[in-house]
């Protein structure tokens, strides 16, 4: 009699690469589990959310019962990073797989892209959505895009059957709320946002219970101005910050409910993180890196480490605290591999599988993250070592600075002097990767008069 394998079962053998198989025109072996139900994903992303926002991550007063008992029940990963310290470049990484040097998505003038961009996300790049929909997958994206507000830029152009939100940051004016191509409210109200956005991404899982779905929720928040709905002013001890971030928990809570009554939570990965660190520059109104130097705009530890849990009951073992180097470019391999999709071999890809780390089964490859500002490599982190090339004062460090960033995660003691071993290795990282970049023409530098 064949033997019928659970979903974990199934997903270790895929990890395990007994089931491997490479397609034509497959970068890497694409592995897949024959048979079973394709996982439904859905990739929760905080905008500006410091790595010690949550209580599971060191808050002492913010409080977020479900994404700790998501932590409870998952996994939580300390060593995460978003690709880029602001919105718009570390949102195209995450959705492509690749670094914004690669993708136009970044420029050495332009952070992000304002209400006058003439420019967004190329039509020739493959997102997440994209690459799902070969396989029947529903997408949807609720929430901040920030990848270019004119039609051919939307979410509906890039894989997404439905798009809810606001196609840039909520402090930029106007800020309209549109549905699909469309603007439906302008400005946005945005006291209520949060709520909306949670009913529109609950509806959705409703809608698509019974075929894979693939839910992308880019949140507004806690990105300033800030807004909560009445149920959740004043019920933070951290002022509005934190009654900020308790409704994302409550919304993260919504998700994973109705998953349970649906019963797909054994069917699903949930991913929650940020696109960048805390704001600095707003004061009270911004966040907390925790132990964590710097906040967003910068390439310290706290511009791009993020608080990161996933969550998929039955598959990842309960409770584990993975101290692996990993990255939101790993995302978009990870999701094609669980669906079973080829990995495209026509551009260079910055991701590596997260399948073997979720099913316990083995590591992640990663043991580099570089990080730019801009079209910059401003620095490089290889294994525990990081090395600053330039500072976020845009100083050029000659030496660079160097930091053992497992003893020393706040970057205070520079150990260049006692390690020109480590420098040289790590500066052979950088001809290396920098040997693989081709100039792309940037989209962010399409503005209207």
């Amino acid at each position: 009699m064949k033997k019928t394998l659970s979903r974990r079962e199934l997903l270790r053998t895929m990890a395990h690469g007994a089931a491997a198989f490479t397609l034509p025109g497959c970068l890497h072996p694409c592995r897949t589990a024959a048979g079973g139900d394709l996982p439904n994903i859905v990739i929760i992303f905080a905008d500006d959310l410091g790595y010690g926002d949550l209580g599971c991550f060191g808050h002492p007063t913010i409080g977020t019962p479900h994404l700790d008992q998501m932590a409870v029940e998952g996994m939580k990963l300390t060593q995460f990073y978003s690709a880029s310290s602001v919105c718009t470049p570390s949102r195209a990484a995450l959705l492509t797989g690749r670094l914004p040097v690669r993708n136009g998505m970044c420029h050495s003038k332009h952070r992000v892209l304002f209400p006058n961009a003439l420019g967004g996300l190329p039509a020739d790049e493959i997102t997440i959505a994209r690459a799902l929909k070969t396989k029947g997958y529903a997408t949807t994206c609720i929430g901040k895009w920030h990848l270019g507000h004119l039609p051919p830029y939307l979410p509906t152009s890039h894989g997404f059957d439905s798009y809810f939100g606001i196609p840039y940051s909520n402090d930029m004016r106007p800020c309209p709320l549109m549905e699909n191509e469309k603007i439906i409210e302008k400005p946005a109200r945005q006291d209520n946002l949060t709520r909306r956005y949670t009913e529109r991404a609950v509806r959705f899982i409703e809608q698509n219970k019974d075929h894979p779905f693939f839910l992308y929720f880019p949140h507004t928040f806690p990105h300033v101005p800030l807004f909560a709905s009445e149920k959740f002013k004043d019920t933070s001890r951290r002022g509005i910050y934190g009654d900020v971030v308790q409704e994302l928990d409550w919304s993260v809570g919504q998700i994973t409910a109705t998953l349970r009554r649906l019963r797909l939570e054994h069917n699903t990965l949930v991913v929650f993180t940020s696109d960048n660190g805390p704001w600095h520059h707003r004061g009270i109104n911004g966040g907390s890196a925790g132990l964590l130097r710097g906040a967003k705009t910068t390439t310290w530890e706290g511009g791009m480490r993020e608080p990161t849990i996933a969550w998929w009951p039955g598959t990842i073992t309960p409770g584990t605290v993975n101290t692996e180097l990993t990255s939101t470019l790993d995302l978009f391999p990870t999701c094609l591999q669980l669906a079973g999709v080829t990995l495209p071999n026509d551009r260079i890809l910055d991701g590596y599988t997260l399948v073997p780390l979720l099913t316990g089964t083995g590591k992640c490859r990663r043991d580099i993250i570089f990080y730019y500002w801009g079209t910059m490599l401003y620095a490089v982190r290889k294994g525990p070592w990081k090395m600053h090339l330039v500072t976020s004062d845009h100083k050029q460090q000659n030496p660079p600075l160097l930091y053992q960033i497992e003893h020393d995660p706040s970057e205070k003691y520079n150990l260049a002097s006692k390690h020109p071993d480590i420098i040289a290795e790590i500066k052979k990282e950088i001809s290396r990767h920098q040997s693989s970049i081709t100039p792309v023409p940037s989209q962010m530098d399409k503005f209207s008069k």
